[in-house]
């Protein structure tokens, strides 16, 4: 069997060494930290998975299809990690976002919930949806509930699939790899930060916010790094207005803001969508705070039960950027057996397992690249256009 190295066992990465495994590749799977480490940009306790994606149909395709994946996972492996709370999409009279979500659900075929105020306000009285916003921002006058989405437990979900690569006989290294020479061709091996070199006939580079420290010169001003903050608040004592099945996952991007209910007594999850201060996955400070008030002026308007909750849990990770919010699946344009796969963007760890269906497909069979995920789209100047 042909050899192939994939570094990086975050999402993409662990997605793509399974399903090369599962096809009867040799697969070596290398991370410097360990599945689902701190430092990861697929670590944390807890992802949202959605369907709405805007006009942007093939991630809502590919969505639909990793949820299917994902429930197959955790079936076979026997660990309840996804929670089908739900997803709520706040709306206001003018919002072309989400109007284009309704549309896309519609023609895909994704069970949803076109629900009016009046109707919010009756499933979900806890949550105040006239709520007086900053301008320009109106108040909420509609949404659409997905409700087959949910909560996938991110770190423990990067454990399992990893662990069942494993059962599929990829091979998991603890190892941290240099960046490549530069040159044109080929690579024949990697080396590792400790001298070992290891060799393949193709490599997978799916290693998030690393991707530009090994290719400086390629994604060093390709690829962004931001500091984001994760903030859990514990509601009130024998209080389950704010756990499932009575609350549902939400999202608010009129104001940047998105939550997920309180899950397994860890508190209910806030977090600022908006991009941060550029961040080193190394060694970047993960002390969080600098949110925290525009978080809670935010609860407060929102969940006015919870103004006053308590702080009681708190997250630093790391979004890594495209200059749009388009993955990066292509090949190195000097290198023809290195593959160069992230800019998650953070929207990607739900995608993980269609990622890894579709790179799986390109090292094994060919063919050309969706032109969305091409190097050559990857601009310099940060322009947000994939929510």
């Amino acid at each position: 069997m042909t050899p192939i190295i994939v570094v990086g066992a975050g999402c993409f990465g662990a997605w793509t060494a399974y399903h090369l495994a599962r096809s009867g590749r040799d697969v070596t799977l290398l991370d410097a930290y360990g599945p689902g480490n701190s430092r990861a940009s697929s670590g944390g306790e807890t992802r949202v998975i959605r369907m709405g994606y805007g006009a942007q149909e093939i991630y809502t395709r590919w969505s639909w299809r990793s949820l299917e994946l994902w429930k197959a996972l955790f079936e076979r492996a026997d660990v309840p990690l996804f929670h089908e709370t739900g997803v709520l999409w706040l709306a206001r009279d003018e919002d072309a976002l989400t109007d284009a979500t309704l549309a896309t659900l519609k023609h895909v075929g994704v069970p949803h919930e076109h629900l009016s105020r009046a109707q919010l306000e009756s499933r979900w009285p806890q949550i105040d949806f006239g709520a007086a916003s900053p301008e320009p921002v109106e108040p909420v006058t509609w949404a659409i509930h997905e409700p087959r989405s949910g909560v996938l437990m991110g770190r423990r979900a990067i454990e399992v699939i990893v662990r069942e690569a494993g059962r599929e006989g990829a091979r998991h290294v603890a190892a941290a790899v240099q960046p490549p020479a530069p040159g044109r061709g080929r690579i024949e091996a990697v080396t590792t930060q400790s001298g070992e070199t290891m060799s393949a006939a193709t490599f997978v580079f799916a290693c998030g916010p690393w991707l530009p420290k090994l290719f400086p010169d390629l994604l060093g001003d390709r690829i962004f790094a931001t500091r984001q903050e994760v903030l859990y608040f514990g509601p009130p004592p024998g209080d389950r207005r704010f756990a499932p099945p009575a609350m549902p996952a939400w999202i608010d991007f009129g104001e940047e803001m998105y939550g997920i209910p309180d899950i397994e007594a860890r508190g209910f999850k806030v977090s600022l969508d908006r991009h941060g201060p550029p961040f080193d996955p190394d060694t970047g400070d993960r002390v969080a705070g600098q949110t925290c008030d525009a978080v809670r002026a935010y609860l407060a308007r929102r969940f006015p039960v919870l103004r006053d909750a308590p702080l009681v849990g708190a997250e630093v990770c790391q979004y890594e950027n495209s200059s749009n919010g388009d993955f990066l699946i292509d090949r190195h344009p000097d290198l023809e057996n290195v593959w160069l796969v992230g800019g998650g963007s953070g929207h990607g760890f739900k995608h993980g397992p269609a990622v890894g269906e579709y790179v799986t497909r390109l090292v094994a069979e060919g063919g050309e690249v969706d032109e969305r995920f091409t190097l050559a789209t990857k601009e310099k100047i940060q322009k947000r256009a994939v929510y």
